[in-house]
């Protein structure tokens, strides 16, 4: 999916065109080794037994994580900022889905205490700022409520450029994904661990896990060669946060 190239810095008004790629993107991650045997493995693991629970997949783009859930027993509420991406999680989830078009950078359009989780897979790494967003899934939480949130390891991000860049530094750059022989430019926002953790008990948080997930064993037929490569390297961190189950509404 993602070129050879070396990522280069942003250019915000040239990139993250989500509807561009849609349905290009949903075909090369609907079943892929990162996907679908790695990151949503990862967010339902964590989020353990969901039957009945109120959750709002934030970033839900073509609906995967969103089916899985509602399978579960779940009922999930779906928000991503891409239209089109809508348009094709609610070919897959039927008319009766809950979608929302919605800006995370935009305040919520939902009452205070909404859900018992929000889950937001491989997000946050696309926003400048986490404070007004983590804010908003805060107080969309109810007392007690969980935020289960997978992004890319800032190790991995550090230590894969040359030359490196300021671990400490709350950077940006581009990244080309290549769907069908078009290039697309996608913006990621690094930052350190601790930068991080920072943001979540600044938002209120507190933190109850910090995984650094393996892959899905189902893989090791499928992929046996990126099976064996990838099994013992570093590529997503997963938090888990809680609300306080003693927070005011």
């Amino acid at each position: 999916m993602r070129s050879a190239a070396r990522p280069q810095p942003a250019d915000p008004a040239q990139a993250n065109d989500y509807d561009g790629f849609a349905e290009a993107y949903t075909a090369e991650t609907e079943n892929s080794l990162q996907n679908a045997y790695w990151a949503r493995p990862a967010i339902l693991a964590l989020a353990g037994d969901v039957a009945g629970r109120r959750i709002l997949d934030a970033g839900c783009g073509s609906g995967p994580l969103f089916a899985a859930l509602r399978d579960r027993g779940a009922v999930v509420t779906g928000i991503d900022a891409g239209a089109e991406m809508l348009a094709m999680a609610r070919r897959r989830l039927g008319d009766d889905a809950d979608l929302h078009v919605v800006d995370l950078c935009d305040p919520l359009p939902f009452a205070d205490g909404a859900f018992d989780d929000v889950v937001a897979s491989l997000v946050l790494h696309y926003l400048e700022d986490w404070g007004p967003t983590l804010a908003e899934m805060r107080r969309v939480l109810r007392p007690g409520g969980r935020l289960i949130a997978s992004v890319n390891h800032p190790f991995v991000e550090h230590l894969s450029q040359n030359p490196r860049h300021n671990y400490f530094a709350t950077t940006s750059y581009t990244d080309e994904w290549t769907f069908d022989g078009r290039s697309f430019p996608v913006i990621f926002w690094r930052r350190s661990l601790h930068a991080m953790t920072d943001a979540f008990t600044s938002a209120g948080f507190r933190i109850a896990v910090i995984s650094e997930p393996q892959l899905d064993p189902a893989a090791r037929e499928l992929f046996p060669d990126d099976f064996h490569d990838l099994s013992t390297k570093l590529s997503f961190l997963v938090f888990v946060v809680e609300v306080p189950p003693s927070a005011a509404s």
